[in-house]
């Protein structure tokens, strides 16, 4: 079986827009199945990559969320305040090293043990960014500020408490409709790591 890397001639990049992140058209032939090649462009968007986690108390079945203003869903029809699970971009930090970072700097715990599950690229046809998914458990004694985010990045975090079957159940009522979150609280669930005490 012929490597993806040899039916893959580049032909040129153009760059469309370097401002918040950076956006590229890349024209390139691919070698077909058929033997043929074509010619295709496909742009591009990198942002780097970034790292989100689901913070789980087994002791009251409990989750940390957060709820966030995010643009794109509001142009596209939602009323913008997602609910997620933490997270945000590597920026030349360890996966690990940033997710606990983020996690304290949005929703105010300070966390001890993480744990990666597993690693995904959200939107491949058209963003470059791989996500590290990790999850964590946590207590009241952990948390050592009110979170919120930082201010001067535009951000402005609510950070929501709920039950785990609660959080299931928005995404049932597609109230939670982010896809890391949905991600990571099937896998919670899936392997039981968040009681179901807590309804």
């Amino acid at each position: 079986m012929t490597a993806t890397k040899d039916r893959i001639r580049m032909v040129g990049t153009t760059l469309l827009s370097d401002d918040w992140y950076t956006l590229k058209k890349v024209t390139f032939d691919f070698l077909r199945r058929d033997g043929t090649w074509q010619r295709q462009n496909r742009e591009t968007y990198d942002r780097g990559n970034g790292a989100t986690i689901l913070l789980h108390s087994p002791r009251t079945g409990n989750v940390i969320l957060t709820r966030q203003f995010r643009m794109p869903a509001f142009v596209n029809g939602h009323d913008g305040m997602m609910i997620e699970a933490p997270g945000g971009l590597l920026d030349d930090a360890s996966p690990e090293e940033r997710i606990r970072l983020e996690v304290e700097e949005e929703t105010g715990y300070r966390v001890g043990e993480v744990h990666k599950i597993f690693e995904a690229y959200m939107s491949p046809g058209s963003v470059t960014e791989k996500l590290y998914f990790y999850v964590g458990e946590y207590d009241a004694s952990m948390r050592v500020n009110d979170g919120g985010g930082v201010e001067d990045e535009g951000e402005d975090v609510e950070v929501i408490e709920m039950p785990l079957q609660a959080a299931l159940r928005a995404v049932d009522a597609g109230e939670i409709v982010d896809g890391k979150t949905i991600m990571l609280l099937q896998y919670v669930a899936l392997r039981g790591f968040a009681s179901a005490r807590a309804t």
